[in-house]
């Protein structure tokens, strides 16, 4: 890129986006060590048996799955593949798709997810929810939803 052509941020825009990140750092660390003391679980793991409970059946396209975690194809099949080792989901064939597949959660993954889920609830509320006012969230989630729209619509 030219170097003339770089838009180089701001000292306010530079600070907004410093402290998002590190927020978002520490929070992350903490939930992601949190998880895996008290249920095993790593925060990849989390993410793919969240995506799968609120799908229809439990079940998701892989493609579809890596999408929404914004995962590469071979991350998503190795990473499935450890959960199938440790009877989280399990993999099975689309019979109109010979290409395509499926990930399912097994009942042990719901119930892993289940017993995890208070407690991650709570480490959210006691790390972000109890620091920001209500009209705070708000905009936070005005912001972010207009963020991700924007991200979904450009590869």
């Amino acid at each position: 890129m030219d170097e003339t052509a770089v838009r180089w941020l701001t000292p306010e825009e530079h600070h907004a986006w410093r402290s998002f990140v590190r927020m978002h750092e520490r929070i992350g660390g903490r939930l992601a060590r949190l998880l895996q003391a008290e249920s095993k679980l790593s925060t990849s793991d989390y993410a793919v048996l969240v995506n799968l409970t609120d799908a229809p059946d439990g079940r998701q396209r892989y493609q579809d799955l890596a999408g929404a975690v914004e995962w590469e194809k071979s991350r998503m099949s190795h990473h499935i593949a450890r959960m199938a080792g440790r009877g989280l989901v399990v993999r099975e064939e689309c019979d109109e798709d010979a290409r395509g597949a499926f990930v399912v959660i097994t009942p042990h993954g719901r119930a892993v997810i289940e017993a995890a889920a208070p407690r991650h609830v709570e480490a959210v509320r006691e790390l972000f929810l109890d620091h920001v006012t209500p009209a705070e969230l708000r905009t936070l989630a005005r912001i972010s939803d207009r963020v991700v729209e924007e991200l979904d619509q450009t590869p």
